[in-house]
């Protein structure tokens, strides 16, 4: 039940060991990265000039904008190569934005073509960074250069041309100033030493501007955070609708295959006993009969119960602590509730429903797949970390188990196992909530559900 953590990898947190740097494949890559870029960004910024330019001129025509969308869609393109060029020399992948969905009619096509954000922001990609792929190019290049050229010196000074100082003596060697020239061993160390000092400060300079551009790909050629949000909702309500969908259906086969059956047997149990009334029959034969008939609607009440209870359970109408408490009861192991608040709090009733589901969800799962021997549910209000809102509170629950630990969130493979956390996570997203889960092998796991009340009530 752990969700694995992800997290985007930025050649500065990448980098290698400082002794190690100079010499490192990752630096050469980032310094071809700088060859690449600065090859890159004249053309880059020609063709984000050309696109503005061609905007501006062509927007009297009106019908002329399609060529000037079209064009400005190209920068997509643009931003794909450098999503490559980051992935494959830096090491940093680049969520792809979300595809284009191109709408019908004149003006919502030309309009949908025109405000399209990932190719302005791809533009301003290729604007920016042509001063820094220029100063990072340069300032890299030189420093190894200069690096190289110190360490040697001793080497190469001897094909020098001789210098004459100002009192007329003769050097062959590096000069700094009229009269300071590298042309003895001390100097020639010394030299040297700067040379490789300036070598280990060439990756932490160059990474600074890697760093940069990793930056401005990911903020600018990624989805943002609408769209994300977006993709979010939608994939989240798909899930809603497919998981109505399925309970509908187990709701049918339940009401068929069970409840039908046991009225269709009350009636005909009812039935005979119409037929031995009608016959005179022996009463303690009659008695039996309706035994049996009364005795089956009851079951059958018990069963609508059931169903109804699986549909929304009537402890929620009572608060969430009790319809906790309620399901901690009929638990098949022991299970301790801890509810701070929540009787005070006006929680949603869509957020005291899928918290109760989602605890319900976690117990089964430490029943059938931890072999725990008890759980602990935690539940309370708290505020958010991040402060999101006016409000910043959040539903907090906490489910620990003493099981043996070592759960992953998966996606459902093709038979469906292993859904159950993904889908609880994506029923969450719903309602804004998060999943974090924590389960080391060998135990204990614990499971943190946060719902905020500021986005979920409307705050």
């Amino acid at each position: 039940m752990t969700a694995t953590m992800t997290s985007t990898t930025t050649p500065a947190a990448a980098g290698p060991p400082f002794l190690l740097a100079p010499f490192d494949r990752r630096t050469w890559r980032a310094y071809g990265y700088l060859w690449v870029a600065v090859l890159v960004a004249p053309f880059a910024l020609a063709y984000a000039l050309f696109t503005l330019a061609l905007t501006a001129g062509i927007a009297v025509t009106v019908v002329g904008l399609f060529v000037a969308g079209g064009v400005l869609l190209g920068t997509r393109g643009w931003g794909s190569m450098y999503r490559r060029m980051a992935r494959r020399l830096l090491g940093v992948d680049v969520a792809a934005p979300f595809p284009r969905s191109p709408r019908r009619g004149f003006w919502r096509r030309l309009g949908s073509m025109l405000g399209d954000a990932t190719a302005w922001r791809a533009l301003l990609y290729m604007v920016v960074t042509f001063p820094l792929a220029l100063v990072g190019f340069v300032v890299s290049t030189v420093l190894l250069a200069v690096a190289a050229g110190s360490m040697t010196h001793w080497l190469w000074s001897q094909w020098l041309p001789l210098q004459r100082a100002s009192d007329g003596t003769l050097h062959r060697g590096a000069s700094f100033g009229t009269d300071w020239f590298v042309d003895t061993p001390s100097r020639q160390l010394m030299l040297m030493a700067a040379g490789v000092i300036l070598l280990y400060l060439w990756p932490q300079v160059q990474r600074i501007f890697v760093t940069l551009f990793a930056l401005l790909a990911a903020s600018l050629l990624g989805p943002t955070r609408a769209s994300m949000r977006v993709a979010d909702v939608e994939r989240a309500r798909a899930v809603t609708v497919e998981d109505a969908d399925a309970r509908l259906r187990r709701i049918e086969r339940d009401l068929h295959d069970g409840t039908q059956a046991h009225l269709v047997a009350v009636a005909m149990q009812i039935g005979e006993a119409r037929e031995l009334v009608r016959d005179g029959a022996d009463p303690a034969e009659l008695a039996a009969v309706l035994e049996t008939a009364h005795s089956s609607t009851k079951d059958t009440l018990a069963e609508l119960r059931e169903l109804a209870r699986g549909i929304r359970p009537p402890a929620l109408d009572a608060g969430l602590s009790v319809a906790l408490e309620t399901l901690a009861a009929r638990a098949a192991l022991p299970v301790r509730v801890h509810a701070v608040g929540l009787d005070s709090a006006d929680l949603p009733a869509s957020v005291t429903a899928i918290s109760y589901f989602a605890v319900a969800e976690l117990v089964a799962n430490a029943t059938r797949h931890a072999s725990a021997s008890g759980v602990d549910v935690v539940a309370g209000i708290e505020p958010l970390a991040e402060g999101r809102g006016p409000a910043g509170r959040a539903l907090v629950l906490r489910v620990h188990d003493d099981g043996v630990g070592g759960a992953r969130v998966r996606a459902p493979d093709s038979s469906g196992r292993g859904s159950g956390l993904a889908g609880l996570t994506d029923r969450l997203s719903g309602v804004d909530g998060t999943l974090r889960v924590v389960s080391p092998a060998g135990g204990p796991t614990v499971v943190t559900v946060t719902i905020p009340l500021n986005l979920s009530d409307g705050q």
